[in-house]
């Protein structure tokens, strides 16, 4: 290659600028962009005291034996070392492959499955029954929002002791059976009493968001389909399948992967209305959490190790969950 070089600069024309280092680039697009870096450094500290910190000191507890017998503690003024022992993978072992695992681990997570897959399905199923209704052209429409928006409004712990009081065996839901000479059941004792008494919770308080988020991707389909679908002869259904569904897909999609996940770690909703004393009809989350707490002597690596699993397992469903989306829009729009 010829190379030309100019006798005023000393410049030669046709070499390659050198590409600056990494350092430089670093250092170059802090000068650029420092308010930037400025801005969201006070999000970061706090993702990380709040979240990275409890997630990296959570998975190092879980290849240990840390109880609440061997953890450093403080009593009066004498202190306590630790001496709780590392032991590596032998607390995933014990709670997937050992002897008291069905009990401990399987057994509520195929319940939680069971739990997750039926909230989602009623939230669904019930709030876009309610969006399509709430989309009609009706007299007090604005009133009929409000009130269904409610349980979503209200606190979550102020609507579950408020379902708990009502389930109790002298609450007004009992009262009311009896004097109808019905059954009355044993919500808050009975195991699948109390499992229809946390799904019908979870659905109260769950619904309203399900409406809102489809109520708004009704709102957003273009009226010129439903007036096409119907001058082709299209009834209500095929209305409703071929136009209303294909345009919720994508609010659909996002609302379900949120609700799925919401659902899965519903801490709230079991542990408010059953607390402990309900161990049958308790998820993943909250039996992590009475092995942590709700126990003596607490386990927290055992704990530790379910919130590490939850973790996996979310991710990895949410992995599939979305290539599945995009391999079925890409089908689609093939």
């Amino acid at each position: 290659m010829t190379v030309a070089i100019d006798r005023a600069t000393g410049k030669r024309h046709g070499d390659r600028a050198p590409r600056p280092g990494l350092g430089q680039r670093l250092k170059h697009g802090y000068q650029k962009h420092w308010y930037a870096y400025a801005m969201i450094a006070p999000v970061a500290v706090v993702l990380g005291v709040l979240v990275l910190y409890p997630l990296v000191y959570g998975l190092y507890l879980t290849l240990t034996d840390a109880d609440s017998l061997n953890t450093a503690r403080t009593i009066g003024v004498n202190h306590i070392a630790a001496t709780y022992e590392f032991i590596g993978l032998d607390n995933y072992k014990d709670v997937l492959f050992g002897p008291t695992a069905y009990d401990r681990f399987w057994s509520h997570f195929l319940w939680t499955i069971v739990w997750t897959a039926l909230c989602v399905a009623l939230h669904y199923c019930i709030g876009l029954g309610l969006a399509l209704l709430l989309d009609q052209r009706l007299r007090g429409r604005t009133a009929y929002r409000l009130i269904l928006i409610l349980p979503w409004a209200v606190p979550t712990f102020v609507t579950v002791f408020g379902w708990r009081f009502m389930l109790a065996d002298g609450g007004v839901i009992n009262s009311v059976l009896g004097t109808l000479h019905l059954p009355t059941p044993l919500w808050l004792e009975d195991t699948f009493w109390q499992r229809f008494a946390a799904v019908m919770v979870n659905t109260w308080c769950g619904v309203p968001f399900m409406m809102v988020s489809l109520l708004g991707g009704l709102q957003s389909i273009d009226t010129a389909l439903y007036e096409a679908a119907e001058m082709d002869g299209a009834n209500a259904w095929q209305r409703f399948r071929y136009v209303t569904l294909p345009g919720l897909r994508s609010v659909s999609s996002t609302v379900v992967l949120l609700g799925i996940i919401w659902t899965f770690n519903q801490f709230a909703v079991i542990f408010l209305l059953f607390g402990t004393t309900a161990p049958d009809a308790q998820i993943l989350v909250t039996w992590a959490y009475y092995l942590g707490f709700g126990q003596q002597p607490r386990d927290f690596a055992q704990s530790a190790t379910y919130g590490i699993l939850l973790l996996a397992i979310l991710i990895v469903f949410t992995s599939f969950y979305r290539r599945w989306l995009n391999r079925h829009e890409q089908q689609l729009a093939i």
